[in-house]
């Protein structure tokens, strides 16, 4: 799967946050600060994994729809994937 720039950019952004994080525990930041910028990281994650989940069901019902194919099998393992992620 070829994945787009925004879910790369998301990521990066991600990838900047978690450097803040790390940035905040060197300088001994409180406790309730890290863990609101960590749930911050946590939500964040959690809708790269949607987008990228979303925009790979979305290839796979097309090609089936396209194919005469059940798409029954490409729901499924979406939602297993998603299960899967929490």
């Amino acid at each position: 799967m070829e994945y787009s720039d925004a879910v790369k950019n998301r990521l990066k952004r991600i990838e900047g946050q978690v450097r803040g994080v790390l940035r905040m525990m060197e300088e001994e930041k409180e406790c309730k600060d890290v863990i609101t910028q960590l749930s911050a990281v946590r939500s964040a994650v959690d809708r790269a994994i949607l987008f990228v989940v979303g925009s790979n069901m979305e290839i796979c019902l097309r090609q089936q729809i396209e194919n005469g194919a059940d798409t029954d099998e490409v729901l499924n393992e979406a939602i297993q994937l998603l299960l899967k992620s929490r």
